[in-house]
């Protein structure tokens, strides 16, 4: 009896040891065709709208996606491209994150032959393509710098961190530079918490700004910090002071609806994610022979005097 016993247990040793090897392998095909997506601020909009289009794409050639947020930490965005290269999915996307600042996470994508797309983090070694977020802050800026004909104090709210505003505010500083007679006071707002940072620097430049101290207008790197500006605006109840802001979130089109922004430069973050994933598929197909490229998706200026047009062309924008 003790012989069938231990005939039996042999067996089912060799049965679970065929079982677990054919699992590792269904997984391992599995995430061949599994896209991961490392998110710098998962709850901002243009996160969700760049995200929304890579799922959307992923969906249609038939890949699955896996999203980390990172939550504004550089060390958890190369943590997590180190997990996603040892899982050995298809490809990985980076959101805004400087790709200067993710070598571990690029060494290890190397490694693994994955390739690595930046949304906004401009390109370095290791990065197949990027899309150019810059060009956006050209058309906002300028246009607060004729609103206030050339004199006032703005008010500029970057994030230093993240290379999409570091693009911006180069921009930024290289056309005000041509405008001394316009004071800038800059302030550094953090990931996560950037909306209560933004309205609470508001408050304070306000009380130093008060009405009728001349032209004045507060400038965001991206719409979040510019939509919580808003709110200390309203809370202190002033209509003086001019709000600029950039990607055209939901927030910031129904602000400039209803005319508590100025100005903001829709950025189509879902049609960049749609093209990050196309590019995927010719990366892999030239090989070595793939030279990185720049994507660039041009944007649209909303203000008071296009908001009717650009809304009959894009209904949705006013949805989260």
């Amino acid at each position: 009896m003790s012989k069938y016993l231990k005939g039996f247990a042999l067996c089912c040793v060799m049965a679970l040891t065929i079982l677990l090897s054919a699992c590792g392998g269904a997984s391992s095909s599995s995430n061949q065709k599994t896209i991961g997506i490392i998110l710098i601020a998962g709850t901002d909009p243009a996160n969700q709208q760049m995200l929304a289009g890579v799922n959307q794409e992923a969906k249609a050639n038939g890949y699955t996606t896996t999203v980390v947020d990172a939550n504004g930490s550089v060390d958890q965005a190369n943590s997590a491209m180190q997990n996603l290269a040892a899982r050995q999915v298809k490809a990985i996307i980076v959101a805004a994150f400087p790709s200067t600042s993710l070598t571990a996470g690029l060494n290890a994508a190397k490694q693994a032959n994955i390739p690595v797309l930046s949304w906004g983090g401009g390109m370095t070694t290791g990065i197949g393509a990027a899309t150019d977020e810059a060009p956006l802050a050209v058309p906002v800026t300028q246009k607060l710098i004729s609103d206030m004909k050339g004199s006032g104090s703005v008010l500029a709210l970057d994030y230093s961190s993240g290379f999409i505003c570091r693009q911006r505010a180069q921009t930024f500083d290289s056309l005000m530079a041509k405008y001394p007679n316009i004071k800038v006071t800059k302030q550094e707002v953090a990931i996560p918490g950037y909306i209560q940072q933004a309205s609470q620097f508001a408050t304070a430049w306000l009380a130093a700004h008060p009405a009728g101290s001349g032209n004045l207008a507060i400038w965001g790197c991206w719409d979040g910090p510019s939509v919580g500006a808003i709110s200390s605006l309203q809370q202190s109840h002033r209509t003086d002071v001019k709000v600029y802001g950039q990607n055209g979130e939901s927030d910031a089109v129904n602000a400039v609806q209803a005319n508590t922004m100025t100005a903001t430069d829709w950025e189509n973050s879902a049609q960049e994610g749609i093209q990050l994933v196309d590019t995927i598929g010719k990366i892999n197909s030239a090989g070595s022979g793939w030279k990185p490229q720049m994507i660039d998706v041009p944007g649209i200026l909303i203000d008071s005097s296009t908001i009717g047009s650009f809304l009959q062309q894009h209904p949705d924008a006013l949805k989260s």
